[in-house]
């Protein structure tokens, strides 16, 4: 093959013809494009319509073509992509990735979605052409397309956190996050609070609703009813940690404490506290969920429940790099990291 040809086949698999491997002149004349553009789809190059792209890798990947030398190919990158990256929590992440990316001689790319959690196509293409060692994408996905897209470069691929279930083919790294809801409602509990709100992330993200469930099972557990005015929408930042704690402590009835479904969250909790005249702990015990640098500095500092960030960061680099050198893709593997409670000033007994 020449140097035209970066790929080789390496079987039919599910190929078309069962007895011999298509060359990419009969790729190209099946597709009903030249060779040369055949060419440029196995090299990532953005000049090529989508359609057409997307007949091609498909006619790639059924006759079972993937990249030659992918290792010798690949840039000194990892490819790191957030939905969002405004917060103390994307920090704790770039700190984990980047200290594997540090040793292993790599640099890191970062790049947001614009709060899709699906990066587009343009993303995916941009990726292809950068031939990074592996992509961790963060609290996202990849659709099919994308996924294909990345596959046929042989760029390996990981999911940090996943928003929902990334699928039983997709490399993942995520935490116990129906454990960590548990325990901090538990806590509250143990301390004597029978009125216990909750506020939770978006409903769209498999780590939110976890949380709240865990904040169910410990209320069904001790006994305690749950009641659904007690539990407000929350979208994981400050503002709405605020708005959600003004209403539940404007209420009649209002909660003596509030497991917040992350640190941020719990912030504002403290602020919408602070306005209504209600002291932390006295008042009002709060628990967070992240257990971010903050946490241990605010006033009071806070009960959270922390989640290793940074661990599982460096967990996702390691395996996307240990994907990346494997000769042939192995069974996924899906990994969740132990959340623990951290026990600090903000939580105490209901008031009298």
């Amino acid at each position: 093959m020449n140097s035209a040809n970066p790929a080789q086949p390496l079987g039919t698999g599910t190929a078309r013809r069962s007895t011999q491997t298509a060359t990419l002149a009969e790729i190209a004349r099946e597709a009903g494009v030249s060779a040369p553009t055949v060419s440029k789809v196995l090299n990532g190059r953005a000049d090529v319509a989508p359609a057409t792209r997307t007949r091609v890798e498909g006619l790639l990947r059924d006759y079972g073509y993937r990249r030659r030398r992918a290792e010798a190919t690949r840039s000194p990158l990892i490819d790191l992509v957030f939905h969002e990256l405004e917060s103390a929590w994307a920090m704790e992440v770039i700190r984990g990735v980047e200290n594997v990316a540090r040793d292993e001689g790599l640099s890191v790319v970062l790049s947001e979605s614009a709060g899709r959690l699906t990066p587009g196509r343009t993303w995916a293409d941009q990726v292809a052409a950068r031939r990074p060692h592996g992509v961790i994408l963060v609290l996202s996905g990849l659709d099919a397309s994308g996924q294909a897209l990345l596959t046929s470069r042989a760029i390996p691929f990981v999911v940090l956190d996943p928003a929902g279930d990334p699928g039983d083919d997709v490399p993942s790294i995520g935490a116990t996050n129906w454990q960590g809801g548990l325990a901090a409602t538990r806590h509250l509990v143990e301390l004597g609070h029978t009125r216990i709100g909750a506020i939770s992330g978006p409903s769209r993200m498999m780590c939110s609703r976890a949380r709240v469930d865990g904040y169910r099972a410990a209320l069904e557990t001790a006994g305690l009813p749950v009641d659904p005015e007690l539990i407000r929408p929350g979208n994981f930042h400050h503002e709405s940690g605020y708005r959600a704690g003004l209403e539940l402590l404007r209420s009649p009835d209002r909660p003596t404490a509030v497991f917040a479904g992350n640190d941020l969250q719990a912030l504002g909790l403290y602020e919408a506290a602070r306005e209504l005249g209600l002291r932390v702990p006295e008042d009002l015990s709060v628990v967070g969920f992240d257990d971010l640098p903050v946490a241990r500095w605010v006033g009071p500092p806070l009960t959270t429940v922390r989640q290793p960030l940074t661990e599982m960061a460096e967990a996702a680099a390691r395996l996307v790099l240990e994907l990346g050198r494997r000769a042939q893709p192995a069974a996924a593997t899906r990994m969740e990291l132990a959340t623990s409670l951290v026990v600090r000033s903000s939580t105490g007994a209901p008031p009298a």
